[in-house]
């Protein structure tokens, strides 16, 4: 082996109980700088904190000078407020009692900037009525769907709920928000077409209202097409998980040149019999939304995983001998997002040692 497949290895293993998920911050670090090298606009970056939902990481980027940010709940919105972040939008469209939550946030920390996306005028209604309430004006972004399927107004019907808001009290409609996580193609040129297709409307869109307001903005995209939205003027880009990555997007997106930076950490427990050994890496401690496999082991990358339950993975190996109760795996999750929200804390791993604990305390619902 060389050094270079051995980076994942931390040489005080024995300190860290499993299964736990280990962080490594020069390749986090690694993985912000290749961001900057597709996007060098800071302005046009807006990273998506879903996926590591932790202070420190947020701080890392704002470290490098980016300050717009995307979150997906109030929890996600706070830290990043914490963490000093000016400008985060909450790529939801507040319900309930979210909308007192957000307006309650604003209100606490009155120098960010924080808005919402909207997608109907009922729902406008309502938050513009409560920030009024409040005396704050919020800003909004109309979500338009554009292949989703998931939230959102149709391109063809957005300009009327554009010209609606104006007329409600305690609103400011600064932007257009579109997601296209249904392009999952390998093929990035095939990825990039459909990608053009589905934007276009949306690019007309905004290109008509930035003419009625020059400051107007539009964000689009997630990790799947951030490459190709890097490539736009004007348009805000948001990836998340290129922070950690993972084996899914690894496989699906080989354009992309992220690296590994978030593994779980899990040990042999037991030998079946000789061909069949079990995990302490069951569906509590890695994302279960997806068939078997659910993990990519770096260092056993031959072994068959066969059944998992809450506490338990069974992998089949050619020969189980070779293996004793304790041994170490490293693997890396298919999908490093909801696996991070199993977490209370990660460990944190510099120069191949376990240094310290960062509390993903975005986890919460509350903070």
């Amino acid at each position: 082996m060389t050094d270079n497949s051995e980076w994942h290895f931390i040489q005080n293993i024995s300190d860290l109980d499993s299964p736990a998920l280990v962080v490594y911050t020069q390749r986090i670090k690694q993985n912000i700088a290749t961001l900057l090298s597709i996007q060098p606009n800071k302005n046009l970056l807006r990273p998506h904190i879903k996926t590591s939902k932790i202070k420190e990481v947020a701080s890392l980027l704002l470290d490098e000078g980016i300050t717009r940010f995307k979150c997906a709940t109030i929890a996600e919105a706070t830290m990043l407020a914490m963490a000093g972040a000016p400008d985060i939008l909450l790529a939801y469209q507040p319900a309930g009692p979210k909308i007192q939550r957000l307006v309650d946030l604003q209100l606490k920390y009155p120098s960010v900037q924080f808005s919402c996306l909207i997608d109907n005028e009922k729902s406008a209604i309502e938050i513009g009525a409560l920030a009024a309430a409040n005396h704050i004006t919020l800003p909004v972004w109309i979500d338009l769907n554009i292949g989703m399927n998931r939230t959102g107004i149709r391109v063809n019907n957005a300009h009327a709920l554009y010209n609606a808001c104006f007329e409600i009290e305690g609103l400011n409609i600064i932007g257009l928000h579109a997601y296209d996580g249904q392009l999952n193609d390998t093929d990035l040129q095939v990825r990039t077409q459909k990608c053009e297709e589905g934007f276009k409307p949306a690019a007309e869109l905004f290109s008509i209202l930035q003419k009625e307001n020059p400051q107007f903005q539009i964000a689009a995209g997630g990790s799947n097409t951030f490459p190709i939205y890097a490539k736009k003027e004007n348009v805000q880009s948001s990836p998340g998980t290129f922070v950690f990555w993972d084996h899914g997007y690894t496989q699906r997106f080989p354009d992309m040149p992220f690296e590994y930076a978030a593994l779980v950490v899990t040990r042999v427990i037991s030998k079946i019999d000789e061909h069949k050994i079990c995990l302490d890496l069951g569906h509590k401690s890695v994302a279960a939304e997806m068939p078997l496999p659910r993990v990519y082991f770096l260092n056993e990358p031959g072994a068959v995983q066969i059944s998992q339950s809450e506490e338990h993975l069974v992998v089949e190996v050619k020969d189980a001998n070779k293996y004793e109760i304790g041994d170490v795996w490293y693997g890396a999750p298919m999908h490093i997002c909801p696996t991070v929200a199993l977490y209370e804390s990660v460990a944190v791993i510099e120069n191949k040692k376990f240094v310290d604990r960062w509390k993903v305390i975005a986890r919460d619902r509350f903070i």
